[in-house]
């Protein structure tokens, strides 16, 4: 019982309850020795007036009055006079003095807790006003003992209903507790179970249907963290299977491709100035090829091989993709515009730098060539003292805002109809495995521009 939410609300809920009736109950014993002295005055203020309206009393008579009264003298001051109204046999000694006239409620808790915690019986002297102005002050002399257990008595009634309210209310808030914020949680747990079991299945989503702003806060945050997690279930599957079928493809694809290249050496014997210049180009293509099979490059794998590092010129690389793009049937109104050194050298992986290049400079192509209308796609690179940066930019349409939601996301990514958007997420790794990073700069109606950084020392940029 402690354990649960709603039993130590109970608990802290009666707790609370009692500690706020203890500070109620201090003023409240405190009031009632005030009332209960003012009573005794008023009591010995009446008594006095039979006094006052004959001239003489018998002894029985005037200790019956001072007994109805409870106290033991009655001293009125009227004119300036102070006179002995009603008298009895007085203990010997007073042990304390307390005027009501001036009394602040700092006083009064104090006497109050004092006579509480005095448990002898004591004989006070208490003054006061009388009442409809029936002289200057009213004295009287009363015993302790009795105020001392009507205090204890009101102060156990006080209590006693105290605790009759702090179990009341706890009980009352233990239901609501329970009906508003217990059963829901227990119901968002339920959920949270019912899908951990089988997170690809989509009745197990919660539907938000709480009225309570906070749960409801709570149950739309479990239902986006449920359908982001499963859809990166189902990628993870797809992306599993891709790698399959991928490797299965490579190993195929790898022998056809071995066999054109046996092909390529005839090429390079033709007297044709044109094959002769494009065979080598052919060459390189099919070895890269061979290479991507080889080492199962498609994304299939869990992560890509690490780079083998050496100086580049960087010139030649770009010059290799440039002269590829340009054959495609689509390029005819595409130009290319180059910004490299001749002898620009940077350490990288050539055929890693090739293939992120590769994309980048495709994918700006297509983008350009989607519109129908002349563009330009631009290299340009520069050295600086810790890093190389390379940028691609093209005049294209930019990219859509879910492209650049999910730019490096495999299969989300894709900026143009039947892309996969893996060109992205493969040169985004391969750059990473470097140790440089490559981000998107811009992108809107006047194109975009990629820049990949690569670091001239050890560490990451």
């Amino acid at each position: 019982m402690l354990n649960t939410l709603s039993g130590r609300l109970l608990v802290l809920t009666t707790i609370f309850v009692m500690l706020a009736e203890v500070l109620i109950f201090v003023p409240s014993v405190a009031r009632f020795r005030e009332d209960y002295l003012r009573n005794r005055l008023e009591r010995a203020q009446i008594a006095s007036l039979a006094l006052l309206a004959g001239d003489m009393l018998s002894t029985e008579l005037e200790a019956e009055l001072l007994q109805t009264a409870g106290v033991f003298n009655v001293v009125l001051r009227r004119d300036e006079v102070r006179e002995l109204v009603l008298s009895s046999p007085m203990p010997p000694t007073i042990a304390a003095t307390f005027d009501l006239r001036e009394a602040g409620p700092f006083t009064l808790i104090r006497d109050a807790m004092m006579r509480l915690f005095v448990p002898k019986n004591q004989v006070i002297r208490v003054i006061g006003s009388p009442v409809q102005m029936a002289g200057l002050l009213i004295e009287v002399t009363i015993e302790t003992a009795p105020l001392r257990a009507e205090m204890i008595d009101y102060g156990l009634r006080v209590l006693a209903l105290s605790a009759v309210i702090s179990v009341f209310t706890a009980v009352l808030l233990f239901w609501a507790v329970r009906v508003l914020l217990v059963r829901p949680i227990k119901g968002i747990v339920g959920h949270m179970q019912r899908y951990a079991v089988a997170p690809e299945d989509a009745r197990g989503l919660i539907h938000p249907s709480s009225g309570v702003v906070e749960m409801r806060e709570a149950e739309d945050a479990l239902q986006k963290l449920q359908t982001d997690l499963t859809q990166a279930l189902k990628q993870r599957e797809r992306l599993a299977q891709l790698g399959g079928a991928i490797a299965k493809i490579s190993h195929d694809l790898r022998n056809i491709l071995t066999s054109a290249q046996l092909f390529t050496d005839r090429i390079e014997a033709s007297d044709d100035p044109l094959v002769r210049r494009l065979a080598p180009k052919l060459v390189n293509s099919i070895t890269r090829a061979v290479s991507l099979c080889e080492n199962t490059l498609a994304f299939g794998r869990a992560e890509e091989p690490a780079p083998t590092l050496g100086m580049v010129r960087l010139l030649d690389v770009v010059d290799d993709v440039v002269e590829g793009e340009r054959l495609a049937e689509d390029s005819r109104e595409i130009t290319f515009d180059l910004d490299v050194m001749p002898l620009l050298t940077l350490r990288a992986d050539k055929e890693q730098l090739y293939r992120v290049l590769l994309n980048l400079v495709r994918n700006a192509r297509q983008a350009i060539a989607a519109t129908g209308n002349p563009g330009t796609v631009s290299i340009a690179a520069r050295e600086g003292d810790e890093a190389w940066m390379i940028t691609v930019a093209d005049t294209g349409p930019g990219l859509p805002p879910r492209a650049i939601e999910h730019l490096f996301t495999p299969f989300q990514g894709g900026a143009r109809k039947g892309g996969s958007g893996l060109g992205l997420t493969i040169s985004a790794e391969l750059v990473r495995g470097h140790g440089g990073k490559l981000t998107l700069k811009e992108s809107n109606a006047d194109g975009t521009v990629f820049e990949i950084c690569l670091p001239k020392g050890d560490g990451m940029v």
